[in-house]
């Protein structure tokens, strides 16, 4: 059976006793179907062989980020993975990813992956009980990751307890789960745009206004409303991120002006607007054509306000049309967001405060409440953004206006 096919899976190994069950682990993604890139921690080698995981793997196993042979790209790597797997994740693996403390491939690969990433813990009991232990989980936990419950037995120590690494059987069973959900058909026919992304705004050839947004949280909604059966345009500003997911056509702006015209052309034939970009409300009057040259200690920049993209397509929205609009707030986060809610005519909000630890700019999670016209309220706990997104979906499929 070959559930995992094509998938790409980086599969991290840390020195643990339990890396003996990696072997096992390996070949049974590779039945599954799945491309396996090994990457070790030098402790890891001490207790299974790397040439005994490339014949499994059929893939040369990476140890160190530069060896004899050159650079081996952690960052690549990264990109080219559809999960990671930490199996074994040792108590020194859990810290040193916690606190990014990259000094090894395995965690370097990690802190540039930006694929779903599963770590299966082994260690001892009392190891396991730690609350320095736990407190490592809890923060993987939150950063997105997802936690492969350790197992009950005998341990290397002979104690019998909590520790243990999960089977390599269960662990393909999970990874398997994750790819094979069934994802609801329920936006089949639809068309939609989506912002996402800052916008620039030019002071000179060289320099700019902008914001912190990466286009993460807008991406992800684009994709889960592809994967769902919609036809996006995804009006996208200037993000170093991408998306190649079917059903998506990205539009590449730079400009508030620009991203406005794009919307507001987009607009009259989709039937949902998500407009999570961050969107610059002022943009310089005057652009100089040369670079502007150091003069003084004062330069005074004199601004005019930019088109309302959420305000001008309320006001043509029509009765069969939905509108998401988003609400970055630092006070009065409720009051501020039901004011924007009404006033520009949309079906819900997403609200996120800048006083929620991991919501925000360039985060992989978020913490969001929506709010409707009605003001009924949700409130969500963090999340990633992959998972907001199903949330946020979610509420535009209930909606009485979809």
């Amino acid at each position: 059976m070959t559930k995992l096919k094509g998938k790409k899976i980086v599969l991290g190994i840390s020195g643990s006793i339990a890396a003996y069950k990696s072997a096992s682990l390996t070949r049974l993604l590779v039945k599954a179907g799945a491309e396996v890139q090994v990457i070790m921690t030098g402790a890891a080698a001490n207790f299974i062989t790397p040439l005994t995981l490339s014949t499994l793997s059929n893939r040369p196993v990476f140890i160190e980020v530069a060896n004899g042979d050159g650079w081996n790209n952690h960052v690549e790597i990264g990109l080219w993975a559809d999960a990671m797997i930490i199996a074994p994740a040792t108590a020194t693996t859990l810290s040193k990813m916690a606190s990014a403390l990259c000094d090894n491939m395995l965690v370097a690969t990690y802190l540039s992956a930006r694929c779903p990433v599963f770590f299966a813990p082994a260690m001892d009991l009392d190891m396991w009980e730690h609350p320095a232990t736990h407190r490592n989980v809890d923060l993987l936990k939150s950063y997105g990751n997802h936690l492969i419950p350790v197992g009950y037995g005998e341990l290397a120590s002979g104690l019998i307890g909590a520790g243990r690494m999960a089977e390599p059987e269960d662990i393909v069973s999970v990874l398997t789960a994750f790819f094979t959900a069934e994802i609801p058909q329920d936006l089949k026919g639809k068309k939609a745009i989506v912002t996402a992304g800052p916008t620039y705004e030019p002071i000179d050839p060289v320099r700019f206004i902008g914001n912190r947004s990466s286009g993460k949280m807008g991406i992800a909604i684009a994709e889960n409303m592809a994967k769902r059966g919609a036809e996006v345009q995804l009006i996208l500003g200037p993000s170093q991120l991408s998306t190649n997911q079917k059903g998506i056509t990205t539009i590449k702006v730079e400009t508030a002006q620009q991203m406005y015209e794009a919307a507001i052309n987009h607009f009259p034939n989709v039937d949902i607007a998500v407009l999570s970009a961050a969107v610059a409300d002022y943009r310089p009057k005057n652009i100089a054509t040369e670079k502007i040259k150091k003069k003084s200690d004062d330069m005074v920049l004199e601004l005019e306000k930019t088109f309302d993209i959420a305000d001008s397509l309320g006001k043509i929205k029509k009765a069969n049309q939905l509108i998401v609009g988003f609400a970055l707030e630092t006070n009065n986060e409720i009051d501020n967001a039901k004011n924007k809610l009404h006033r520009k005519n949309f079906d819900f909000i997403v609200l996120n405060s800048l006083q929620d630890k991991g919501a925000g700019f360039n985060h992989d999670t978020n913490k969001v409440t929506l709010i409707d016209k009605y003001n009924n309220f949700e409130e969500f706990e963090l999340k990633t953004k992959v998972e907001v997104a199903v949330d946020i979906v979610n509420k535009i499929v209930s909606s009485d206006s979809y």
